[in-house]
């Protein structure tokens, strides 16, 4: 593996030659794919060169700053810490790259003694001796290099869920729908890494010491606070606390009417943050902000609803209608569009009949989200989805890539880029999307994501390993069942294949496999065929 892998866009080859030629001459290996050809596993080696990476070079220019390949790379070399960036001909840069120092080059300043590449030799040199030994790198020319200046670490933070003081079960949603909301807000802004919900919701109801928290979760900083109403005033309290000694940063009280509950948390946000950034200026685009409803109880409504297990039943219809009663209050909230929409796709999904109206319907409730909110990552995520049904392959890619911009930190989105990649194709790469959600939350564990990451190995042929992963489901529904039962048929598990069968008609007596592939939007007709002769080996019907 080289030292140094380079990122850039391969109409700007003539301008990256020169680059190479001066860090090769200082001695260090590079990767920059001259010659990779379509058939060779591209991703897996790319992925493979980055992982092993001291230094990761990325070259903007007009060209390169339109490539999703490129934006990644430079999303995961900052990530690592060990982006070194280069511009030239003046290029926009990505908004989460802007605090990074970046060098401008340009033709006349590539001599590789010039005071610019000797910097850029530093920049690579301090990363490349940290990684290989704590002593001293020099250039060709023979000058020490320093420590490395690449961008500002990330900071790490957790909220922990705001308190019930009142004790009142019925508002329990409402406080954990705040802290939510500020976890939300913070994992918009690149500089900080946010930990999930999940992550801090295990401490809900417990009296932690902070910095036990603050080792469990590896973060530096915690919020903390709680939300107490009294008929129309609401009060809540926070404070923010340095981890690593106990003390207290900064602690504020907010005491409004319950119709001002945004206006509070938006400044909790923006105080937290600034606290944590000084003097950065931030942009306006970089912290662009979930647009609140204008009806508070629209937004009970829809806290409520996402709460409920809509693996249920019962929860699955309630959720339903409170997003209904949302819109019915609150035409103009994106977010209960978007939510309603995902569960009109699952009614569709489940539905025996070939309607394709309450997908119709599913996918113009999202379009309708994203129109009313073009600034929030689950509208774009749930609308790639409904795409994917659709199988408008292209537009799945490109909202699904959305909404990961929009918010990076979010291991839902990032369990979804999973799923759409396994049906467009690129299983291998599904699992990598399904292994990265857990990286950001390691207690991201909702039941569709098992059968997902099942699902991906099955069609990967890796049926042992698929059916524990379906071993981690509570409970066992038709999808499911029918999966497992054409697992352990594959594996020629006579008894197992019968039970699974059994369960699968038990749960749905109209299940055909005729029918289930058309709920199943593979993009490779050799994925969907695979599938297909499993469940008829099985003796599914047909």
């Amino acid at each position: 593996m080289a030292d140094i892998f380079i990122s850039y866009s391969r109409r700007d080859k003539a301008r990256v030659v020169p680059l190479v030629a001066a860090i090769e001459g200082a001695g260090w290996s590079t990767w920059w794919d001259p010659v990779i050809v379509p058939g060779q596993e591209f991703d897996r080696q790319i992925s493979a060169e980055l992982a092993a990476a001291s230094a990761v070079l990325v070259v903007w220019t007009p060209d390169s700053v339109e490539s999703r390949w490129v934006r990644g790379e430079a999303r995961y070399a900052a990530d690592r810490g060990i982006l070194v960036p280069v511009r030239f001909d003046g290029a926009t840069l990505p908004i989460d790259v802007r605090a990074f120092h970046t060098i401008d080059l340009d033709n006349d300043t590539l001599d590789p003694h010039s005071p610019r590449i000797e910097e850029l030799l530093q920049a690579l040199g301090a990363l490349v001796g940290r990684s290989a030994s704590p002593t001293s790198t020099r250039t060709r020319s023979g000058s020490e290099l320093p420590a490395a200046t690449t961008g500002p670490k990330r900071i790490s933070i957790c909220v922990l869920p705001f308190a019930n003081p009142g004790g009142n079960p019925e508002q329990t949603y409402f406080s954990d729908g705040i802290t939510e909301d500020i976890i939300t807000e913070l994992s918009r802004w690149q500089l900080l890494m946010v930990r999930s919900r999940s992550a801090s919701f295990r401490y809900r109801g417990e009296t932690v010491d902070v910095k036990q928290v603050a080792r469990e979760l590896n973060v530096h900083f915690i919020v903390e606070g709680s939300v107490r109403r009294m008929g129309e005033r609401l009060r809540i309290t926070t404070q923010l606390i340095d981890a690593t000694t106990g003390s207290q940063v900064w602690a504020e009280k907010f005491d409004r009417d319950f119709a001002d509950i945004f206006t509070v948390q938006d400044q909790v946000v923006r105080t937290i943050v600034g606290t944590l950034m000084g003097r950065m200026q931030v942009s306006n685009t970089e912290r662009a902000r979930r647009k609140p409803p204008a009806n508070l109880t629209a937004y009970e409504y829809v806290l409520e609803g996402n709460a409920l297990p809509w693996d249920e039943p019962e929860g699955a219809a309630e959720a339903t209608r409170l997003f209904e009663k949302a819109i019915e209050l609150d035409p103009g909230y994106g977010m209960a569009y978007a939510l309603l929409a995902a569960r009109r796709s699952a009614m569709w999904y489940d539905d025996p009949g070939d309607s394709n109206a309450a997908l119709d319907e599913a996918y113009a409730l999202a379009k309708r989200a994203i129109e009313l909110n073009d600034n929030d990552s689950t509208g774009f995520s749930i609308l790639a989805q409904i795409c994917l049904l659709r199988r408008a392959f292209d537009l799945t890619l490109k909202y699904a890539r959305r909404a990961i911009e929009l918010n990076p930190n979010n291991q839902w989105n990032i369990a979804d880029m999973g799923i759409m990649q396994l049906y467009l194709g690129h299983a291998e790469e599904a699992l990598t999307w399904f292994a990265r959600a857990t990286e950001v939350d390691p207690y991201f564990d909702p039941p569709w994501y098992w059968r997902s990451i099942g699902q991906t190995l099955m069609t990967l042929h890796r049926y042992e390993e698929a059916l524990a992963m379906f071993d981690n489901l509570p409970a066992q529904r038709y999808r499911v069942a029918a999966l497992r039962a054409g697992c352990h048929a594959r594996l020629g598990h006579v008894e197992q294949t019968r039970a699974s069968v059994a369960a699968c008609l038990a749960s749905k007596p109209e299940f055909s496999i005729r029918h289930f592939l058309t709920r199943e939007p593979y993009k490779d007709p050799a994925d969907a065929t695979h599938l297909a002769e499993s469940l008829r080996l099985a003796g599914l019907p047909a």
